[in-house]
């Protein structure tokens, strides 16, 4: 299948933490319109098996031999809110960044005007590396797929003239994701711009930060597993003691999917990943109700429109047991999978790029049946490139059409009681159970991936779906069959290669006008607390940002202590 580069891939912010609750989080109370159909038939909030022609009851209340229960209640497998988007619409949060910090500042401002709900960041490949932009291996890089990151400048700048205490924002950031919170909360905490600070108790937002995927499938990483684990739990363990509206950690099944897994792999690999860093922040003394109310999840909206929309039901499902019973988790909101999702990158082709608009479309709606709290819509160029600002303007339209014009959102959970769907649904969660059992066998999830166990099965998947396209034995239009002979071009953005240069003086600039010997007093405390396994060491990485500390040079200095990692083949 000849496609390009796929988009990258965002981490999601659902809902909810503590009063008072976060943006995205859905209304208890309807939206105040009328649900109706577009012939005027009236729409009830909630259907059940006593709605069928043969039930004798009508009332909203389920038989009570129903398997699935109702939307609100455990175990969540109709949804994880009574009211679902009848009370609240999922939050629109489009990916976003490229170039500078001042150009990424300037789209966010333009899709915050054009009704988006919730900002993500989207990172350049240096800044996912952990490289500064005047680095050898930065050549080229800087600005391409993402914002350059490399100070506390750039971050003020990123989030100049907006309220990070009224929008919520995600960074889809994973090996220096302690680094890139540092940048954000001192970022809010200052008063640039003439922007009034706001503290940690106020932001809103996630941040990616799921290592383990990172060895699996993403393959960007700066430090070997076991200390990488270590800056994870340090960073979850300092949010739920700082940060009561912020979501920690996205653990996130997109990048395992895009990777060329199975639905069923995506699912059980990333429940694995979720279900291990809870058994870390236990082991570091936390309660399980102190965090998991706010972790948070992010899969893939793929083209097999009921098996994804199963895939969502079953790990509601799953999490739910799975903390209820397994961790003894007490409160409901700790058995409440939220989740975030992206259309399918790895499903768009370069052939027949204005196709994408549909795939696109299915998956969404795949997303928002199977409900989601957050949404990302891919634009139909980035099989391309970065999208130009008339896709990105389709894909939020996409969305906003699901919302408002196509009914959907009239009634929760329109497909429960599907025969199909309840069957695959059932069907989805025994396969994920039965990689559990393996991965137990194996040691747990850190051991199975230093095993290369599901990087194996991935690939697996990933070359016998290959072989499918490749015969013709699975049609993808556009490619393999219906092909155009005489396709013409489309307009795609071009990122400015001046731009690199202009990032590189800014991160000169900035070192030239700083605090050197602050700088060096900063980064030695951060390599002594690294030093020690039970320092955490996040406040040392706020003291690295606030002395304006580049991210390389914060990433070389714990490369001291942990080392670098080295990747042992697949096969």
């Amino acid at each position: 299948m000849a496609v390009s580069p796929k988009p990258r891939a965002q981490d999601g912010e659902p809902a909810q933490t503590s009063a008072p609750a976060p943006p995205d989080e859905p209304a208890s109370m309807p939206r105040e319109r009328t649900f109706r159909t577009l012939s005027g038939e009236p729409v009830r909030e909630l259907y059940t098996a006593a709605d069928l022609p043969a039930g004798a009851r009508t009332g909203a209340h389920p038989p009570a031999d129903d398997p699935i229960g109702l939307p609100g209640s455990y175990p969540f497998t109709r949804g994880i809110h009574q009211t679902m988007y009848r009370g609240r619409l999922w939050t629109m949060r489009q990916f976003a960044g490229f170039g500078t910090s001042e150009e990424t500042n300037e789209r966010f401002h333009y899709l915050l005007e054009h009704g988006q709900t919730g900002l993500s960041t989207a990172f350049d490949m240096p800044s996912l590396m952990g490289h500064d932009s005047d680095h050898a291996r930065s050549l080229g890089e800087v600005g391409r797929e993402g914002v350059a990151v490399d100070t506390l400048d750039d971050m003020q700048t990123l989030f100049s003239g907006i309220d990070l205490g009224e929008v919520s924002v995600s960074m889809t950031i994973n090996a220096p994701a302690v680094i890139m919170l540092a940048y954000f909360v001192a970022a809010a905490e200052s008063d640039a711009d003439g922007r009034q600070p706001v503290l940690p108790e106020r932001l809103s937002g996630t941040i990616q930060a799921d290592i383990l995927k990172e060895y699996i499938a993403q393959k960007e990483w700066c430090f070997p597993i076991d200390p990488a684990m270590r800056l994870c739990g340090d960073m979850i363990e300092w949010c739920t003691r700082r940060m009561p509206r912020w979501h920690p950690i996205s653990i996130s099944g997109y990048h395992i999917r895009e990777a060329g897994s199975t639905a069923q792999q995506e699912l059980a690999f990333t429940l694995k990943d979720g279900l291990t860093y809870v058994e870390q922040a236990l082991e570091r003394g936390l309660d399980v109700d102190e965090f998991a109310p706010r972790l948070s999840f992010f899969f893939n909206a793929h083209l097999d429109f009921f098996e994804e929309i199963a895939k969502y039901r079953a790990a509601r499902r799953i999490w739910a047991r799975e903390m209820r019973e397994t961790f003894g988790a007490k409160d409901p909101r700790s058995w409440q999978m939220r989740f975030h999702s992206q259309t399918a990158g790895v499903s768009l082709t370069a052939q027949q790029p204005l196709n994408n608009i549909v795939r696109t479309t299915v998956e969404a709606l795949a997303a928002v049946l199977g409900g989601t709290q957050s949404l990302h819509t891919n634009s139909y160029d980035e099989a391309l490139a970065l999208p130009t600002e008339d896709a990105v303007t389709i894909a939020l339209r996409t969305q906003q059409m699901l919302a408002h014009e196509t009914g959907v959102t009239n009634t929760v959970d329109p497909l429960g009681g599907s025969y199909f769907v309840e069957a695959l649904t059932d069907r989805m969660e025994q396969s994920a159970y039965e990689y559990f059992k393996k991965i137990d066998e194996l040691g747990g999830m850190v051991d199975a991936v230093k095993l290369n166990y599901p990087q194996r099965e991935i690939a697996d998947a990933a070359f016998a779906l290959q072989q499918e396209i490749d015969s013709g034995e699975r049609i993808v239009v556009g490619v393999n069959s219906y092909v155009a002979s005489d396709e013409q071009p489309i307009p795609t953005l071009r990122v400015d290669p001046a731009l690199e240069q202009k990032q590189i003086g800014r991160l000169q600039a900035a070192r030239a006008r700083r605090d050197g010997a602050a700088v060096e007093r900063a980064l030695g405390a951060l390599r002594e607390d690294a030093a020690h396994e039970d320092r955490n060491l996040m406040e040392p990485l706020l003291a690295c940002a606030r002395a304006h500390a580049s991210e390389g040079e914060i990433v070389e200095s714990l490369q001291r202590v942990f080392g670098a990692y080295t990747e042992t083949p697949v096969f």
